[in-house]
């Protein structure tokens, strides 16, 4: 069980797979008020950034699930690094369909709400996991400016413009879901730049190490074009958060 081989290698010197930056993680943290010994699920942990860093900051416990064998084991590293390996765990399996055996107190999937097709789905996912009284977080993307065409929506690698909402559309969506939005954080530019164009430099070294790979040809054309779409397009159109939810009563 792993990612497409593409992630790996565009990501592969990621710590975070997101347009979030530690700052933004430590913001989010700070904002939930995390209290020392408070339980932790994040479905698609990626390589464990926010699950370490809140191990190490606020006394967290963790688990964190995710389908890719690197970054499953990144994660396990950045533990070790940071002193926190006894704090939080990381299993490589599926998330889809994963339900922790003990209630926890944050139930996260931050930027992998395709584990149980969208928003809706997650948020009944993780929702099996949590407290009554817990915090669910959705990290997703949303319309910062409505795309004027098809075409411009496919520029931001979207399917089309139904694929996502305008922020206020969307907040208003989770209360149609039964949910109170209780925080949010949200990226900006500059953390979708260290997304995204941390991955050309990626590209160029893997390119220069591994030129006779099968795989080079799909590399070169990415880098070849990608920077000029981001630009274009992502960076323009697209914006991305995490959302805080409790259930309404």
């Amino acid at each position: 069980m792993d990612i497409p081989r593409i992630f790996t290698i565009l990501e592969s010197a990621h710590r975070i797979h997101n347009p979030f930056t530690v700052d933004k993680y430590a913001t989010l943290g700070a904002a939930l008020r995390l209290e020392p010994g408070a339980r932790i699920l994040d479905l698609g942990s990626g390589s464990g950034e926010m699950l370490c860093t809140w191990a190490r900051d606020y006394g967290v416990i963790g688990t964190g699930v995710d389908m890719s064998q690197l970054f499953s084991e990144q994660a396990r590293f950045r533990a070790e690094e940071l002193g926190v390996a006894e704090q939080v765990r990381f299993i490589h399996g599926d998330a889809a369909g994963y339900v922790s055996e003990e209630k926890v107190d944050v139930a996260a999937c931050v930027g992998a709400t395709w584990i149980a097709g969208g928003v809706a789905g997650t948020i009944e996912l993780l929702a099996q996991s949590l407290h009554p009284d817990g915090i669910i977080l959705i990290g997703e993307p949303y319309w910062r400016q409505l795309p004027p065409t098809e075409e411009v929506a496919k520029g931001c690698l979207a399917n089309s413009i139904s694929d996502f909402l305008l922020l206020p559309e969307f907040i208003a969506s989770f209360g149609r879901l039964g949910y109170d939005v209780v925080e949010m954080v949200l990226a900006n530019q500059d953390g979708w730049d260290r997304y995204e164009a941390a991955k050309w430099l990626t590209m160029r070294r893997w390119l220069e190490a591994n030129s006779d790979d099968e795989f080079a040809k799909d590399i070169r054309a990415q880098l070849t074009t990608e920077p000029k779409r981001y630009v274009t397009y992502t960076r323009e159109y697209l914006g991305w958060g995490v959302f805080a939810l409790m259930s309404r009563f």
